[in-house]
């Protein structure tokens, strides 16, 4: 910090970023941001959501004194990203990757959009493509670096000088892993896990890697278990080169069955829930036989969801050693794997 109170924060592929004071206010599009906002004691920083409707905050329900009100979020995208709204919300940072957004079609923006916004309102720090160490676009000619998601939480520590509470996170998360892990079961009796997505008109099956990179499958790295996918050419790290019907699905044959981007079952895993129950085929699979069927949570995940998917995970892996998962806040006290007092007393600047 130099003799003025400025200070910078380096971080890929943004560069180093001045700054005169903490940002009051964010731009925000994925999740991870709003997420580490909240786990930094900032969640009223927070502007926007690229979908605000379909943000979870259930877990923050199970926290003393905290809370985040999506309700009166702006929503950053309608079929793309428009400046003006940009200008509207006149935020003092964004928290938006400018290289997925300057290079992807999916923004309709260029980065000629990427540097007006930059110079004319406030900058861009974010690292999205961390979550599952995707390629950038063809046309990013730079060093683009990896972050797990603890790193980017020190990042963002760092912007808002909230560096004790960015490292408490991390603490909290590390002792619960720690425990976790002095309990498993040896290798050979972890269960095969096979992460997917429904898709109800088509009833096939889109698979996910869990122990592909990145931090979007944090929350499954700590258990070892068997990846039911690792040998599959179908897979979201192979760009969704396909997906499986209902008999390949029993060919792999999962012991548990995780549906991603799920905390709550929505419609798409309740849709594959009564496809189980009434497809003959489905009721063969050993995971819809022994009831071990769930839902996976968000993989766009930030330091408080990631602590509490690692919980839900354990459970739903390994009920004979932690209790079976009974959903988000159906747990006494006796049955948490973490302390939940010691989670909010960090977010709200207590401990």
């Amino acid at each position: 910090m130099s003799e003025d109170g400025s200070y910078s924060v380096t971080m890929s592929p943004v560069g180093t970023v001045e700054f005169e004071r903490p940002p009051e206010t964010a731009t925000v599009y994925d999740a991870t941001w709003a997420d580490i906002l909240v786990g930094l004691g900032h969640g009223d920083a927070v502007l926007s959501l690229g979908h605000p409707e379909l943000y979870y905050a259930g877990y923050y329900d199970q926290l003393d004194g905290v809370s985040f009100d999506t309700s009166g979020l702006a929503p950053l995208y309608n079929d793309g990203l428009d400046t003006e709204q940009f200008y509207e919300l006149d935020a003092d940072i964004h928290h938006l990757d400018p290289v997925n957004i300057g290079y992807s079609g999916w923004s309709g923006w260029s980065m000629t959009d990427v540097e007006e916004i930059e110079e004319n309102i406030g900058p861009f720090v974010a690292n999205r493509l961390s979550r599952a160490h995707a390629e950038p676009p063809a046309e990013y000619g730079g060093d683009y670096q990896y972050y797990s998601l603890w790193e980017l939480t020190e990042k963002l520590g760092q912007v808002y000088r909230e560096a004790e509470r960015a490292a408490e996170l991390q603490a909290i998360r590390d002792d619960l892993v720690t425990e976790i892990t002095a309990d498993l079961p040896s290798r050979s009796d972890r269960p095969s896990v096979g992460l997917l997505v429904f898709s109800p008109d088509e009833e096939t099956f889109s698979p996910y890697k869990i122990n592909a990179p990145g931090y979007g499958k944090a929350q499954y790295r700590p258990f070892g278990v068997e990846d039911a996918f690792a040998d599959s050419d179908k897979t979201y790290a192979e760009n969704y080169e396909g997906s499986y019907d209902i008999e390949g699905l029993l060919e792999v044959d999962p012991d548990v069955i995780v549906h991603n981007w799920d905390i709550e079952p929505s419609d798409r895993t309740r849709a594959m829930r009564a496809f189980f129950a009434d497809n003959p085929v489905a009721r063969e699979l050993t995971a819809v036989q022994n009831d071990r069927v769930y839902v996976g949570g968000t993989p766009t995940q930030g330091p408080v969801m990631n602590i509490f998917q690692i919980e839900m995970t354990a459970k739903q892996l390994f009920p004979e050693q932690f209790g079976e998962w009974n959903g988000v806040g159906e747990h006494s006290p006796s049955e948490r794997l973490f302390d939940r007092q010691r989670l909010a007393d960090s977010i709200n600047g207590d401990s």
